[in-house]
């Protein structure tokens, strides 16, 4: 069965947008959806690190993938090579679906939410923002929590301004703050 988000874009939002382009391939679609968990504390505790992983899996409905440090930082006692996070990266349904269930089920749950700040927009049509409690996904088991995490999450658009790429994503529903 099609994502409802996908079956919507192929249905509503890309008739929508293609009025504004001379070609149906300018018109701008949802290309991945990157989920990404640094976890500092892995450098002393290896077990908070395949904690984080099962949790982004549970989250993003596929298996997470450790990520390693790029370079040494002597005062974060940190080495090249080091695991230190993990990360997802959706494509497809599963991107779709994971969309829908972060608008209509987690963002709501966001104490005092008031909307998704637009100021993390790239330049080029990506957006990313950033949710300070992995807890507002109800696939998170509260029994099995050691300690609350933080997620960066990127939207990667084929649209070529951040003004299109916003378009796309407030016909998805993206809750941004009005002003």
């Amino acid at each position: 069965m099609e994502p409802r988000l996908k079956t919507l874009y192929k249905t509503k939002i890309f008739n929508e947008l293609k009025k504004n382009y001379s070609n149906v391939m300018m018109v701008p679609k949802l290309s991945k959806i990157t989920l990404s968990m640094g976890v500092g504390a892995a450098i002393q505790d290896k077990k908070k690190l395949e904690t984080a992983a099962e949790e982004l899996t549970q989250i993003a409905g596929q298996r997470a993938v450790k990520t390693r440090a790029k370079k040494s930082i002597a005062g974060f006692k940190l080495r090249e090579g080091m695991e230190i996070g993990c990360m997802v990266t959706l494509r497809g349904d599963r991107m779709y679906e994971f969309l829908d269930r972060l608008i209509n089920v987690s963002l709501p749950r966001v104490k005092d939410f008031r909307g998704v700040k637009a100021s993390g927009f790239d330049g080029r049509g990506n957006f990313s923002m950033g949710i300070k409690e992995h807890l507002i996904f109800p696939e998170v088991n509260f029994e099995k929590i050691d300690d609350i995490k933080g997620l960066n999450i990127n939207f990667v658009t084929t649209a070529q301004t951040d003004e299109e790429a916003k378009k796309l994503l407030q016909m998805f529903n993206m809750p941004f703050v009005k002003r």
